[in-house]
């Protein structure tokens, strides 16, 4: 499953504070601190380098080099664009494939705690691993954690002497109790008298997370048995893409990611065009002018590019209108206080749309980049249903923090909010019409409840 990471922000400068912007530099040159998510950015002489900081701590994170006036581009191939505004004192940060954009205020140096060597044993790891989650996570109220009760039952089982093992043992009882899927922590540096690198990472329980074995067991299911008369199926997008025509002048469309449709290490550009080549065949003039309804099957999606799944909303509506809004925590000691809501709206595609009834499936295994879609779609002009189970439950980006220790955790840091101002966060969004989806007695009867029902709603519409 390929992130969008909320931090995998870059910069390259090292030690020293960046001068103020001037006649002879770029404007974006200098040091900058986001509006939430815990990061100081620091760009100079073409290279931006990312700080991730807390009350007590600062760790250098990502680097990126520049590539064009205020863009720059990490290692991975993630693209930032940063443009500053008004007086330059303030600018925005947006990363490719990323709905929304960061605000940033300039700094005159780096903080205190960025040009001094930091500790690195096992208590300056543990205190930065729970300042972290006390400065950034938004759920632990909706989820019942007291973290400060977390940490005082935990800190004093930390020492000098504890051992790498035994600090990822400590790390992943500390998050269990989230069940939050967008938070893991990584034993990155573990590969000591032949240890394997380790993760620890778990799903809303009674949710199965969507691992590749899982999706192409699903795969073959729907084709021999959902699709068994279906015409012109075909698969795009390195297979994570899937469309076929239904009997009834119904389509079905199949998909099981919102990424990794080019290559490991293809640029969001690379990978955009080749959804808007699948979906130029898929949704051509021909089809969206015949199309009856449209099944939309996202029980197996394991997230990704969040833009991709408004720009596919682009093409199944003929009006512009909200899909939602986009906050952060920015308050490390109030976890009540966020940024301004940021409204993200789904713009009409040029070209062929299809405007008709949709039927989108969803379920525990519809996570992150997936959910955002289905979200995207619940105010979608016409007719829309959700048939099957929950989704996940899981919408924010990830931040990627380091630890001195070497290793690594993921968290969330945002909401994304309903007309209402509401989220689905833990929960999932709802069906509208509940159905089993892939379980043992489904696979086993050979039924595909959620399915069936999505064709007998789009033949009565």
């Amino acid at each position: 499953m390929r992130i969008v990471t909320a931090t995998a922000v870059a910069l390259a400068l090292v030690g020293a504070a960046a001068p103020a912007a001037t006649a002879h530099q770029p404007a974006t040159e200098g040091i900058w601190r986001t509006d939430g998510y815990g990061t100081v950015l620091s760009l100079r002489n073409g290279t931006l380098q990312e700080y991730q900081t807390t009350a007590v701590s600062c760790v250098a994170g990502d680097t990126a080099q520049q590539t064009g006036p205020g863009t720059y581009s990490t290692s991975e191939g993630t693209v930032l664009t940063l443009r500053t505004r008004g007086d330059r004192d303030r600018a925005s940060l947006r990363l490719d494939g990323d709905v929304g954009e960061r605000n940033l205020r300039r700094m005159t140096e780096l903080p205190d705690a960025c040009t001094r060597s930091a500790p690195g044993g096992p208590l300056a790891s543990f205190d930065i691993f729970w300042r972290s989650f006390e400065e950034n996570y938004p759920f632990f109220a909706a989820k019942g954690i007291d973290w400060h009760a977390v940490r005082d039952r935990y800190r004093p089982t930390v020492h000098d002497g504890t051992t790498p093992d035994e600090l990822f043992a400590v790390f992943s009882e500390m998050v269990e109790p989230l069940h939050d899927a967008h938070v893991a922590v990584f034993d990155v540096d573990a590969d000591r008298n032949g240890i394997p690198d380790r993760a620890f990472a778990q799903v809303r329980p009674g949710t199965v997370p969507p691992d590749g074995k899982l999706d192409a067991k699903v795969k073959k299911f729907v084709v021999e048995r959902d699709l068994k008369d279906a015409r012109n199926l075909q698969d795009f997008a390195a297979g994570r893409i899937t469309y076929a025509d239904l009997p009834g002048r119904n389509g079905y469309l199949r998909i099981s990611g919102f990424g990794g449709y080019a290559g490991d290490k293809a640029s969001y550009a690379a990978e955009l065009a080749e959804l808007d080549k699948a979906l130029d065949t898929i949704l051509d003039q021909e089809r969206t002018r015949h199309l009856k309804g449209l099944v939309i099957d996202l029980r197996i999606n394991g997230g990704g590019f969040d833009a991709m799944g408004l720009h596919l909303a682009g093409r199944l509506t003929e009006a512009p209108y909200l899909a939602y809004a986009k906050r952060a925590r920015n308050d490390p000691a109030d976890p009540t206080r966020h940024t301004r809501p940021q409204p993200l709206y789904v713009t009409p595609a040029q070209g062929p749309r299809y405007t008709g009834p949709v039927a989108v499936l969803t379920g525990g295994s519809t996570t992150s980049a997936g959910e955002t879609f289905t979200q995207a779609l619940m105010d979608r002009p016409g007719r829309t249903v959700r048939i099957g189970q929950p989704t996940q439950g899981v919408f924010s980006d990830v931040m990627v923090r380091k630890l001195p220790n070497g290793m690594s955790v993921w968290l969330p840091n945002e909401e994304l909010l309903n007309r209402s101002g509401s989220t689905f966060d833990g929960a999932g969004i709802p069906p509208h019409l509940t159905e089993p989806v892939f379980t043992t007695e489904e696979f086993d009867r050979n039924k595909d409840s959620a399915f069936d029902r999505a064709l007998k709603v789009l033949r009565g519409w």
